[in-house]
């Protein structure tokens, strides 16, 4: 064989190699029917303070998907929103064919002196078939914290994406 076609052979074992990875690890393969789940709220679902691929959003699709679930999770989180910028952004934020929402709404409007909005979201969402999961403050009480009491590590959005998987898993079907 000569060089270049030797070249393309090698290219395309590597690739071959590199698709089968990430389908082994569920990375980036989710399917054009794959299940639309958003998770929609402040910090603690954006996961400020932590890596992308470290919020709860994140962990919890690699979670399902370890699950054999074929999900996709879109983390629509905006560090210091309200409930009002929430409900402002909802059709943006929320396509079409979107199976459930996870709505946090996180303790911004008291801080802010904003309305809380959370009923009027989840009545539209209600309205579209959506199903709502309420991830409630609550629910980050005992997790493992972030020197500023407020956000979660890693860990904790580990735990947090734990005990959702299986609202998730009910809420599509699974």
């Amino acid at each position: 064989m000569d060089g270049g076609r030797m070249r393309t052979l090698r290219f395309g074992i590597v690739g071959c190699f590199a698709f089968l990875a990430a389908l082994t690890l569920g990375v980036g393969v989710a399917s054009a029917d794959a299940a639309t789940i958003v998770a929609l709220g402040a910090s603690n679902t954006y996961g400020k303070g932590v890596a992308r691929n470290q919020a709860y959003p994140a962990q919890l699709e690699a979670i399902l998907r370890a699950k054999g679930l074929n999900v996709r999770i879109v983390n629509a989180g905006i560090n210091g929103d309200t409930t009002e910028g929430m409900l402002q952004r909802l059709d943006r934020a929320v396509p079409n064919g979107t199976r459930a929402v996870i709505l946090q709404p996180g303790g911004n409007d008291r801080r802010k002196g904003s309305p809380d909005r959370t009923a009027d979201i989840q009545s539209r969402l209600s309205a579209r078939g959506i199903t709502v999961i309420m991830l409630a403050n609550g629910m980050l009480h005992g997790l493992p914290h972030q020197p500023d009491g407020v956000h979660l590590t890693p860990e904790g959005y580990h735990m947090l994406a734990e005990q959702l998987a299986s609202q998730v898993s009910g809420a599509i079907g699974r």
